[in-house]
């Protein structure tokens, strides 16, 4: 019998937690495990963790929001960073008005651009013609293009940012967190209660059959979801450039870094990659890991280190709950800690709600390279 490779990367982290790990890697199908530096509680498996699996799947450790991650864009224009800057205010209102945020918020269908709007049909087309659940097809095709564009709440952010070295010349940086938002979710939800068979018990670690027909039918849409994802970070990008360019009545070069999800569960060499909220870091692959919204993110690339299942945080990780935060972090206290930063000051994702990134990536130093240092000037959060 083959012993299974555990391995714990964690720092700060509660019984609970490991706990939780614990009982994910324990399951007979899984053959490997990681615990990133960044991992707290999360539903089902712990935020953090990599899980990696044979011929079985499990949706609740891919979790509601699938396809969730970051995309990082370098945007080129004259003396861009000072006219950040000048025209803070104005940026801030505008990409508000260009980008739907919170809970909730969906846009219409013609503001959706057109390449945006052609991608989502190609992508609809390809679900259609695998293995699925003709509800789930429906739903899709009614709501796609509504969610598309869209930010959502919680820790999922859009940043402009400088380089550290480089605070009033040279490029600026987009940076968004986000996923598949409600499409996502929703979609998510019908299988973990497909999976369990319980409309109550469905948050808990059901397997799927890889090769089973309902498992045929999640990983046609898991695909779908990621995918999805990727595009709905695309649109984001597209409409905050539209956005500093009407300000600015010139146009915007950009260059796409980076655009990768980590929540997902990948098919590689015969075993599932379970990652939930971890990064991909393979030899060479380029990652992006955000601290929080005063320290900023980081560029990287991957070393393909297989002691971290090739995989690095994928953020700070939380050190409160978001009701921690709120009864012990005052908006003073959070306004002091975001100075020169414009922001709306949302307590449960101030800074102190979180890890201290260096120690996150000082402890992560044999997975990733950092490349660069982003800092932020501006960040939207809801």
């Amino acid at each position: 019998m083959t012993l299974k490779k555990i391995y714990d990367y964690s720092i700060d982290t509660d019984e609970n937690t490991l706990k939780q790990f614990k009982d994910c890697y324990s399951q007979d199908y899984v053959v490997s495990a990681a615990l990133m530096p960044d991992a707290h509680l999360g539903y089902v498996a712990p935020i953090g963790a990599v899980l990696i699996t044979k011929n079985y799947i499990v949706p609740s450790w891919v979790g509601f929001d699938i396809g969730c991650g970051m995309i990082a864009v370098k945007l080129k224009s004259k003396n861009i960073l000072q006219k950040i800057k000048k025209y803070e205010d104005e940026i801030f209102k505008n990409v508000k008005r260009h980008v739907p945020m919170g809970l909730g918020e969906t846009n219409k269908k013609h503001e959706i651009s057109d390449e945006s709007e052609k991608k989502f049909k190609e992508l609809l087309e390809k679900f259609r013609s695998g293995a699925h659940d003709k509800s789930i097809y429906n739903f899709i095709r009614d709501v796609g293009l509504r969610d598309l564009g869209t930010l959502g709440a919680g820790n999922h952010f859009i940043s402009l940012n400088y380089e550290e070295k480089q605070k009033s010349k040279g490029f600026a940086w987009l940076v968004i967190h986000c996923g598949s938002r409600g499409l996502g979710h929703r979609v998510a939800k019908k299988y973990m209660i497909k999976t369990s068979g319980s409309e109550e018990e469905y948050e808990k670690t059901f397997p799927l059959k890889a090769d089973s027909e309902t498992g045929k039918e999640y990983i046609n849409l898991l695909d779908f979801g990621l995918e999805y994802a990727l595009l709905n970070r695309i649109e984001i990008s597209r409409r905050v450039v539209k956005a500093l360019e009407e300000i600015f009545k010139t146009k915007i070069k950009t260059e796409l870094w980076v655009n990768k999800n980590h929540n997902h569960a990948i098919y590689e060499r015969g075993k599932f990659i379970h990652r939930k909220g971890a990064t991909p870091a393979k030899k060479n692959e380029r990652g992006i890991i955000p601290g929080n919204m005063r320290d900023g993110s980081f560029l990287v690339t991957g070393l393909g280190n297989p002691k971290f299942l090739n995989s690095s945080s994928h953020g700070a990780g939380r050190a409160m709950s978001r009701h921690e935060a709120r009864s012990k972090i005052s908006v003073d206290e959070m306004k002091k800690t975001m100075s020169g930063i414009k922001t709306k000051y949302v307590i449960d994702e101030a800074p102190q709600a979180y890890k201290n990134i260096y120690d996150v990536m000082e402890k992560q130093k044999s997975s990733v390279k950092i490349l660069k240092h982003l800092k932020p000037m501006i960040n939207w959060q809801e």
